[in-house]
């Protein structure tokens, strides 16, 4: 007799079709949302992401929850197809999306309302955005997570009760950063794992590793990747004179991280052409994200997750012109 729920490599398998094993679906289709923020789809490693986000901050870990669960639950209402949701499709930018809001945001009762329409709304940008780039074969990544996320953090110039914390940059013309503070072993070790971790805005060590251990059970080439990411982004860095406190913060590893994940695990067949194309990417990021940073300080917004999403969309427009980089499949 075979079990209507039971687990796989990759999470729940729900064989039934019964309304009695809808939460159960729903559950493991909420936690491969969460691991879709870092291109996995997993839902032990969607857990393994909350519980280090939970440890860091029980704010925030409530923050992505509600986040995945709104948005996945307003593309199962509009009806999306069930393959997507089950992947986690349709949840990882409402994640985001809701961690943004409360970490740039004063969170209080008008900010969680945003939350909720926010996360709504993202399933509606990803809808259109897969409408979209669907000409072209490319993924929309988490470009609606980014647009949603600026569009309210832009708003709070003509909105007064959205009132934003002392996270979001201070508007002006960019200036020249000084060399600050010298880069030692203990920048190198918090700056990598932070890395990680501010991919969904944490900066904690453990919440890194934690992150990490999640990436193992998916795949441990895109832990790998991940590592090798951060670091890459880390030593750009540093080696281009940026400020001790950012390194030590990951704020030059995060994009890096999910550039080389892309390009290093989840794209492209693996090989030598292949590992070049993506190292060439990750160390772009990290100058694209000082270039994204500076042009966006005027406006007094952050660069969020923008430059993976600019990067990762050129490298893969490019990539038909190159014979020797094979897909391993379509991209959705």
């Amino acid at each position: 007799m075979t079990t209507a729920v039971r687990l796989s490599s990759t999470g729940l398998v729900v064989d039934a079709e019964n309304s009695l094993h809808d939460l159960p679906r729903f559950f493991d289709s909420m936690l491969r949302g969460v691991g879709q923020v870092m291109l996995q789809n997993n839902s032990y490693a969607g857990l393994l992401f909350l519980i280090g986000i939970f440890y860091n901050s029980p704010l925030f870990g409530f923050a992505v929850l509600l986040g995945t669960i709104v948005s996945t639950a307003t593309a199962m209402l509009l009806g999306v197809d069930r393959a997507l949701v089950r992947a986690g499709l349709f949840g990882f930018n409402g994640a985001l999306v809701a961690i943004a809001l409360l970490y740039f945001l004063q969170p209080d009762a008008l900010t969680w309302g945003c939350v909720i329409f926010a996360a709504a709304c993202s399933t509606i940008v990803m809808a259109a955005m897969l409408t979209l780039l669907d000409v072209w074969k490319v993924p929309a990544l988490t470009a609606p997570f980014v647009f949603t996320s600026l569009c309210f953090f832009l708003a709070t110039a003509r909105f007064g009760r959205l009132q934003s914390t002392h996270l979001l940059p201070t508007a002006g013309l960019p200036k020249a950063v000084a060399i600050e503070g010298v880069v030692t072993t203990s920048t190198m070790i918090e700056g990598l794992f932070n890395g990680i971790a501010q991919v969904f805005f944490q900066g904690s060590v453990i919440t890194g590793i934690l992150f990490a251990v999640g990436l193992i059970i998916s795949s441990r080439m895109a832990c790998a990747t991940a590592l090798a990411g951060s670091l890459t982004g880390l030593l750009v860095a540093w080696g281009m004179g940026a400020a001790e406190p950012a390194i030590r913060s990951g704020a030059f590893g995060f994009n890096s991280v999910l550039v080389a994940i892309a390009f290093g695990s989840v794209f492209f067949v693996r090989d030598k052409v292949s590992i070049v194309y993506a190292l060439l990417a990750t160390i772009a990021t990290a100058f694209v994200f000082a270039a994204v940073s500076a042009a966006l300080e005027p406006l007094g917004i952050p660069a969020l997750t923008l430059p993976f999403v600019l990067v990762t969309w050129l490298f893969l427009f490019a990539s038909p012109v190159f014979p020797r980089l094979r897909l391993v499949s379509a991209i959705d």
